[in-house]
Parts: structure tokens; sequence; C-alpha cells
């Protein structure tokens, strides 16, 4: 699963890699946990990229309440074209949530042990992600999900599941209105996985009400 991760990238080196215009009003964190706003990207009617602030934690479109919205920040890649609570959302709305790496716990005899995955040049990538819109009473809340899938490479002895990276050259087939979700599927290969690293860090990361550069420690 993926339950915590970071973003310290600067604006610029965001606006670069992703080939945006500019970016809403956020807040850096070394340790986003779910129901937060989290930056994310999505693709409009006209082809282009906007980025957007999302609440982490899925709530369908026919939700009566968001109570349970705490469970959806993962959606399985497995199933995700298939489970009601995500596959309006894969095949119609699909985004990316911008990380500068991730955590996540390997078990070992002592305990566990956080790692810290992020790209060997420490840049800015993309989890594959899905939004939604849900209409209440006050308004609408605009939120989204992370996709997971079962760990490979330098994730399998930490962590049966992880994060789908997607690639940079997938960015823009993932976003597009007009890619099928047969198409989309094998989008999520995790080629991107080539170019990230493990690091052991400290126990300080495990609570999530730390949030300065002791967490990459």
């Amino acid at each position: 699963m993926c339950g915590r991760f970071y973003l310290i990238a600067k604006p610029d080196d965001i606006i670069g890699h992703f080939h945006l215009q500019k970016l809403p009003s956020y807040q850096p964190s070394y340790n986003i946990t779910p129901a937060q706003k989290i930056l994310t990207i999505v693709g409009l009617e006209d082809s282009s990229l906007k980025a957007v602030n999302l609440f982490w934690g899925l709530v369908p479109s026919w939700s009566k309440d968001s109570k349970n919205s705490h469970h959806l920040i993962n959606a399985r890649a497995e199933t995700v074209s298939e489970k009601p609570s995500f596959r309006a959302a894969f095949h119609k709305r699909r985004c990316l949530v911008v990380a500068s790496g991730f955590y996540e716990w390997a078990k070992t005899e002592s305990g566990k042990q956080a790692f810290n995955i992020h790209r060997q040049d420490k840049q800015p990538f993309a989890f594959a992600g899905l939004w939604e819109h849900w209409e209440h009473e006050q308004g609408t809340l605009y939120s989204c999900t992370i996709i997971t899938a079962q760990a490979t490479g330098i994730m399998q002895p930490i962590h049966e599941r992880m994060p789908v990276v997607i690639s940079p050259d997938h960015y823009r087939p993932w976003l597009d209105k007009a890619t099928d979700g047969q198409h989309a599927l094998p989008l999520l290969n995790n080629e991107a996985y080539a170019q990230m690293l493990a690091t052991p860090v400290s126990d300080w990361v495990n609570n999530p009400r730390h949030d300065d550069e002791r967490c990459l420690q």
C-alpha cells in the first residue's frame, strides 16, 4: 500500500518536470498522510495539464457520505478497472499524484525498519492516481486515490505492495481522456522504478505528526 509520502521539490522543478504553466498554492511536507489535500495533475478537455489540490481518500460520486474515504486511499491495479468504487474514475478521471518520495516499512526481527523510496536524482515524480467529485449539501468534494501493484524489484524485500510510479513518457497517455481503459492498464508497468532507490531512515518518520528533515535522516 501507499499510506505516507513526501513532497519537498521546488515549484520551478515541478513546473519544469511536468511542463505546467503554474501551480496552485500548496504546502511542502516531509510526511504527507491521508485525509490531506495533496498536489495532483489532471488532464483537461483541450489536452492541457492542470495542477490541482485534491483530498487524499477517494469518495465515489454515488456515496451517501464521506465517512469511509480514508479506506480508499489506495486502489489495486489488479481490480481498478472493475471495482465499483474506482471503475468510472479509471475510465474517465485519471490523475498524477506529485511526490518527491514515499515511505514504506519492512518487518524485521527487532520491529519495523522505515525506508525512503526516491529517485536517484531526487527529482519529483508521479504516482498513478484517480480522482472523483462528490456532491453534498455544502458543495463538491474533489478527492483522489493512489494506485498500487504487487511489489517488484527493490520493493520486494520491503513490502508486498507498492504504489505505481508512472514513467514520464506515460504522463500524457495516462491523463488523456481519449485513452480507454484497455490502453491505460499497460501504463501501470512500474518501469520508472528502475530510477528509484530505497534508503533506510530512522523511526522519526513513524509519527505522522513529525514533519521536518529528520524524516529523511
